[in-house]
């Protein structure tokens, strides 16, 4: 199970974190993602990181946001963060926390098995 929090309005070059909480799975060989999706739009990959150090994986980002987001993942929490910075308005979306297992590079959203619900993200210009 995934659960994102920490969505809400920020301000045009502000800065927002959004954390996605895993329960339910002791699988470590597992790649975390965030997702978004704006309205009339498609889902869109946003960044993904292997769940566990030891893969040895790096993580990776849309080109859209590379350099302003930052995500990571806390062992002892069990989550994965997305920080955003210098948010625009074009990253208004309902973002998404998903899993998929392997730690292949994948972009795709028909590729991830599991899904949060959502939390909504809009950045005022």
């Amino acid at each position: 199970q995934l659960v994102e929090s920490g969505g809400g309005l920020v301000q045009s070059g502000g800065s927002l974190g959004l954390s996605c909480s895993i329960s339910g799975s002791t699988n470590s060989r597992i790649t975390m993602a965030w997702f978004r999706q704006a309205p009339g739009k498609e889902r869109a990959f946003v960044a993904a990181i292997p769940k566990s150090a030891w893969s040895g994986g790096a993580e990776y980002y849309a080109e859209a946001v590379k350099g302003r987001f930052t995500i990571s993942r806390d062992a002892a929490k069990n989550t994965v963060e997305l920080q955003m910075n210098s948010l625009k308005p074009e990253d208004t979306a309902v973002y998404y926390c998903a899993a998929r297992e392997g730690f292949s590079r994948v972009t795709t959203p028909g590729r991830y098995d599991y899904w949060g619900q959502g939390t909504q993200v809009t950045v005022s210009s």
